[in-house]
């Protein structure tokens, strides 16, 4: 099966090269990885304007790869930035979010979790995600280990060791028996196993269970009910008209949907 992982933040090529190569070797054999990253966007995630602004470049590529026949997509970031959008706008490629993957993985290994975040400006926003999975009566806390996203990597070392004292804290004070990685960079820094020796507890990264979720679903002949997320207006002028009408816009949607996004800020690329 081919399976992309889908990524708004851009990143150099060795490093889109490097997690390409880790999501591969935790794949199942027969399973495809191809790394989806745009091109232009914020230079990484930690606020929910930067998940808004990231959005028309993940649904532009999840147009492209369910065109492309891909059986699966991984949003690539652990808020799941506009999942609803892109499972409304794919009808035969299943969609996953690393975040609620993680989350729900966690509630099958114990009865509380805490989940790491990056900075105190993305609590709130885990806390509405973990109540949009269904979860809020099992989540124990989220705590920020406060490190930006683009220095996780700077000192492993370093970081691992936060991630393991928060955790700590995570489970003495806060009474939590699992513990999810709320960053992707964090995931592809294969601190996860490190954590559990430390800790004695199951630490969940996010990147492997979307991963491995999307391969049993597939496996299964499952995907998104068209049901619950409905279909886009978009949807319905494809089948109205069929692929080849004309009006598209670079997203692969039709007149009078996003077109070029425009970005702002300091930490904007261009």
């Amino acid at each position: 099966m081919k399976i992309a992982y889908v990524g708004a933040a851009p990143k150099s090529a060795e490093e889109v090269e490097r997690r390409g190569r880790l999501l591969q070797q935790w794949a199942a054999s027969g399973t495809t990885i191809e790394m989806a990253y745009a091109t232009e966007g914020p230079a990484s995630i930690e606020s929910m304007y930067e998940e808004y602004i990231a959005i028309p470049q993940y649904a532009k590529n999840m147009v492209r790869l369910e065109r492309e026949g891909f059986a699966a997509a991984i949003v690539g970031c652990a808020g799941d930035p506009g999942i609803d959008a892109y499972r409304e706008l794919c009808t035969n490629m299943l969609v996953v979010g690393p975040g609620m993957s993680g989350f729900h993985a966690a509630a099958l290994l114990g009865r509380k979790f805490t989940l790491l975040t990056v900075e105190d400006s993305m609590i709130a926003s885990s806390y509405e995600l973990i109540q949009k999975s269904g979860l809020a009566s099992s989540v124990a806390s989220v705590l920020a280990v406060n490190i930006p996203v683009l220095e996780l990597s700077h000192n492993r070392t370093q970081t691992l060791e936060k991630l393991v004292r928060i955790g700590r804290d995570a489970i003495e004070k806060d009474r939590a028996d699992v513990l999810v990685l709320g960053c992707m960079s964090m995931a592809f820094l294969q601190v996860a196993e490190d954590m559990q020796k430390q800790l004695g507890i199951p630490v969940i990264n996010p990147a492997k269970a979307a991963l491995k979720l999307a391969e049993s679903l597939v496996s299964c002949g499952l995907k998104q009910s068209k049901i619950m997320m409905g279909e886009s207006s978009n949807e319905y002028h494809l089948q109205k008209h069929g692929k080849n009408a004309a009006g598209r816009n670079q997203f692969g949607c039709f007149k009078g949907y996003p077109g070029k996004v425009q970005h702002a800020g300091s930490r904007i690329l261009q």
